[in-house]
């Protein structure tokens, strides 16, 4: 900016300089001319004096009448103080100084040596001062005046000329420093508004659009470092944020897959563990009750009816315990991954389920949990909530993405922050990259959503 300011204010004042230099110039001509006119005039007057005194004095010879004498007397007064006016008028040019000098001289010397003597004569005996001697040499000398004269007037008109020629070049010299002015400050001004432009305009647009990707959630937006100055800084500035931001989130997706992993891992090692443990331990017992049942006397009726009522108790706390390890983490997802899991929760399911699975035996196994967990929620919520009479699962892979939709014809109305198990969800589906959508007007049923990508990683046994 600088620099396209200096550059501007350069032009500017060139253009100002030259355009002062020849008003200066236009006037000096002015100035000139005005005093060449001047010249002009007093050197016609006074090569008109001359006349008035070579008429004057021959028109006294030849009548011998003094009324003649009056122009010849005004003229002889009055050619002194011209002399020295166009002496002064030409002063700082050497040449037409000399010129005018010699003038000067010449009038002079034929009003002294020439004029004045031969009216005297005249006077005295007028026949005298018609002799063709006296005539020739007034002749001659009038003659010289008048080519002195000439001399100094052509030159006056050349001088005169050539001023005038050097006020047209300034002129032209103005108007073509206006003109390059003018079109250099508007051509420097395009360049500056497009260099503004380029290096201010765009970069600032360019970041603007980049906080809006980054508001949108895009965080691996990035602009072009290549800014100067403080738009350099402020894109480094968009980009290191944007770079912190993206580490931030990717830190925060990993926890929270790990979270959820972690979560997986204890529901399933406490399955497990009911299933090995607790369980067994019951069926154990279970079966010692039943032969200690068999093993009792025909004639203890009661303690008989008392072991029943114990193995009895016993059989409905272990299908609790299974009921219970099935909702903790089934043992069939692991086994026999998300298919055969499906089929058993849409057959356990409190509303009949139209079931369509189209997808490998085995999935990675935090896809295959998620999947699970958002099937088996959205089946509880239309039984629970919906009061759906049907509801259709399909689950179907396409291009290294499951596709899992659940609909349901219930009352609809649900929201992921409507507090119906489902922010818990999304929190599931996008701990393992996936999304997560939910569409339930009033009164037209629901229908969920996700789409989770398939990792190229083994699923876990």
């Amino acid at each position: 900016m600088l620099i396209a300011s200096g550059l501007l204010a350069l032009v500017i004042g060139a253009a100002f300089a030259v355009l002062l230099s020849s008003v200066a110039e236009l006037r000096t001509s002015e100035r000139r001319a005005r005093q060449s006119e001047e010249v002009l005039v007093v050197a016609n007057r006074l090569e008109r004096l001359v006349v008035d005194l070579e008429t004057g004095q021959r028109g006294f010879i030849i009548t011998g009448r003094e009324r003649f004498l009056q122009p010849w007397q005004d003229a002889r007064n009055a050619l002194p103080a011209e002399a020295r006016t166009l002496e002064r008028l030409v002063t700082g040019n050497p040449e037409q100084g000399a010129c005018a000098h010699r003038i000067t001289q010449a009038a002079t010397s034929y009003i002294r040596d020439y004029s004045v003597p031969l009216v005297t004569t005249a006077r005295r005996d007028p026949n005298a001062a018609r002799t063709v001697g006296a005539t020739d040499e007034g002749r001659e000398r009038i003659d010289a005046i008048r080519l002195e004269f000439d001399r100094f007037l052509a030159a006056e008109q050349g001088l005169a000329a050539e001023r005038e020629r050097r006020s047209d070049v300034a002129a032209q010299r103005a108007v073509a420093a206006a003109g390059i002015g003018l079109g250099g400050s508007i051509l420097l001004i395009i360049v500056f508004a497009g260099y503004l432009a380029r290096a201010i305009v765009q970069p600032v647009s360019r970041a603007a659009a980049m906080a809006g990707r980054l508001a949108g959630g895009d965080l691996g937006a990035r602009m072009p470092e290549d800014g100067v100055g403080e738009i350099g800084v402020l894109e480094r500035s968009f980009n290191s944020m944007a770079s912190s931001l993206e580490q931030s989130r990717d830190e925060l997706a990993a926890s929270r897959a790990r979270i959820v992993a972690a979560g997986d891992q204890a529901r399933r090692r406490i399955e497990r563990d009911l299933h090995d443990g607790t369980q067994q331990r019951l069926v154990s017992l279970v079966l010692d009750l039943r032969a200690a049942e068999a093993a009792v006397p025909p004639e203890r009726p009661e303690l008989r009816a008392q072991l029943a009522r114990i193995a009895d108790g016993l059989t409905g706390a272990l299908e609790e315990v299974r009921e219970l390890s099935r909702g903790i983490h089934p043992a069939i997802l692991s086994e026999g991954g998300l298919g055969p899991a499906l089929k058993a929760l849409a057959r356990r399911s409190a509303v009949p389920v139209e079931l369509q699975v189209n997808a490998p035996a085995r999935l990675p196994e935090a896809v295959e949990v998620a999947a699970y967990y958002v099937v088996s929620e959205a089946l509880a919520n239309a039984a629970k909530h919906a009061h759906a009479s049907v509801a259709q699962v399909e689950a179907q892979a396409d291009d290294g993405v499951l596709h899992v939709s659940v609909r349901d014809d219930g009352v609809g109305g649900a929201a992921l922050g409507g507090g119906s198990g489902l922010v818990g969800l999304a929190d599931r589906v996008e701990a393992v990259g996936g999304t997560i959508q939910v569409e339930s007007p009033a009164g037209h049923g629901t229908r969920l959503q996700i789409d989770l990508p398939i990792r190229g990683d083994r699923p876990s046994s």
